[in-house]
């Protein structure tokens, strides 16, 4: 098994320009940031004098390729520097706020899956009848609805409507971690199941045609066993890659959500750096996000070999 996966340290290599290239791009465009982020830090007290102080002993006033090289020489050293807004180090930031944003991560997908996985049982038992119809309208009112517009929904009718779940915030314990992120979680389930249902139904279908399911009904397997011993086993790997590709894409939800419910992890992080010209800060966090997603992406190459034993990634980046 651990020949199959001599591709893991390749693709790793792969994310050094990857990670290379947000920061080359992040950099560039979190100064076209209108204002001086010395502004921002002064507030009141800014004058003339003490903003262009205060400038050049940030360094601000440098060329923008000299102060990106100065950058990239700290990160050499691991350091992505210190927070105009809260003056301490943004990694030190980071690794406060990762495990909210990574736990609200966790929890959408668990979610995901027991709304995914049902529903396209549900339409692939019966294709063309009024079930699979009906399954299959979700995904494109899912795909139509914005997420801060589901977030703003789901908080007007469970948490201000009835009160059963917090308007906002995180929690102390692990139980109001999950009571806390339960509607923002289901936000961005909901935003992600559709393209999930979509996929997991036709792979569900194209393996009901199989040589194999044929054998397994001839023998007297049918319904929910059929389904869950030899369906969706089989279906599942397909959809591997699909949740693989969207997990990126719901780290990146999880930016706006996370403001919309008053969560303290990355995402609100961002917006209040972008707000407050926190230019070290908003690159961490881009930096972060990037790396995160080259690395769910080998986690899911990885998932996706073990899975099926036909697949050789290694043979195939050296095509």
């Amino acid at each position: 098994m651990l020949s199959r996966l001599k591709f893991v340290p390749m693709r790793l290599l792969q994310a050094v320009p990857v990670a290379f290239g947000v920061t080359l791009v992040v950099f560039f465009m979190v100064h076209l940031i209108p204002g001086n982020p010395a502004e921002s830090i002064l507030g009141a007290q800014a004058t003339p004098a003490k903003v262009a102080a205060l400038t050049d002993q940030m360094g601000l006033n440098q060329p923008v390729v000299q102060q990106y090289w100065h950058f990239l020489s700290n990160l050499a050293h691991g350091n992505l520097g210190e927070s105009y807004t809260y003056q301490v180090p943004v990694l030190t930031l980071v690794w406060q706020r990762a495990p909210v944003t990574l736990l609200l991560v966790a929890y959408s997908v668990v979610l995901m899956l027991i709304i995914s996985i049902p529903l396209s049982m549900l339409a692939a038992s019966r294709p063309g009848h009024v079930r699979d119809h009906a399954v299959r309208v979700i995904p494109l009112v899912g795909l139509g609805m914005p997420q801060f517009w589901v977030g703003v929904m789901l908080l007007l009718v469970f948490a201000v409507g009835t009160g059963w779940f917090p308007v906002g915030g995180y929690g102390d314990t692990m139980m109001d971690h999950l009571w806390y992120l339960f509607l923002p979680a289901l936000t961005l389930a909901i935003s992600i199941s559709p393209v999930i249902i979509r996929s997991l139904r036709a792979s569900m279908l194209n393996v009901l045609e199989s040589d194999y399911v044929a054998t397994a009904r001839s023998k007297g397997a049918g319904g929910r066993s059929l389904f869950a011993g030899h369906v969706l086993r089989n279906a599942i790997i397909p959809a591997v890659s699909i949740v693989g590709v969207n997990l990126g894409y719901l780290v990146g939800g999880t930016l706006v959500i996370e403001k919309v419910f008053a969560i303290p992890g990355l995402g609100s992080m961002l917006i209040e750096s972008i707000f407050a010209r926190d230019f070290p800060s908003v690159q961490a966090v881009a930096l972060f996000v990037a790396v995160f997603v080259v690395l769910v992406g080998v986690l899911t190459d990885v998932v996706y070999t073990l899975l099926d034993p036909r697949v050789d990634l290694t043979q195939r980046m050296n095509a």
